[in-house]
């Protein structure tokens, strides 16, 4: 990877709705040669997939949180696994260093769901010890795939 594959990527993060002429326009380049070097780094898994940014005030989610949580073993749990996977109000899910063995991002509509969450999802989960839950006032700064 080169500087100009690092200023396509560039391009992409901006709007991943981009073609390769308007991408081409952007920093000088031939659209043969932007086409070749997309279809190179998708092949590469350097780009592993195009995505929306959906706000989510206006889905509804007004209740932005991170949940640290502590499993009964070492190992993740059968039950916590498919609790991530099949669970829609989990953004991301981190295995993380620390007092705590994971951390969760979820946007949820207000307190009420997430005190629903808690009560009834995570802490029911097999395998969940405890949790520690940090509710987002106001974000600064949030970027997709940087």
């Amino acid at each position: 990877m080169d500087s100009i594959d690092l200023e396509i990527i560039a391009e992409l993060k901006k709007n991943g709705r981009l073609s390769a002429s308007q991408i081409s326009k952007n920093i000088n380049l031939s659209v043969p040669t932007i086409s070749e070097r997309m279809k190179r780094l998708e092949a590469t898994n350097v780009i592993e997939g195009y995505t929306i940014k959906v706000n989510r005030k206006k889905n509804n989610e007004n209740l932005l949180a991170f949940i640290l949580v502590n499993l009964d073993g070492s190992k993740i749990s059968e039950g916590f696994q498919k609790l991530v996977s099949a669970n829609n109000a989990i953004l991301e899910c981190h295995h993380i260093a620390g007092a705590y063995d994971y951390l969760l991002k979820i946007a949820l509509e207000d307190t009420t769901a997430l005190d629903n969450f808690l009560s009834n999802v995570l802490n029911k989960s097999n395998g969940v010890r405890n949790s520690n839950t940090i509710i987002v006032l106001s974000t600064l700064k949030e970027e997709m795939n940087t």
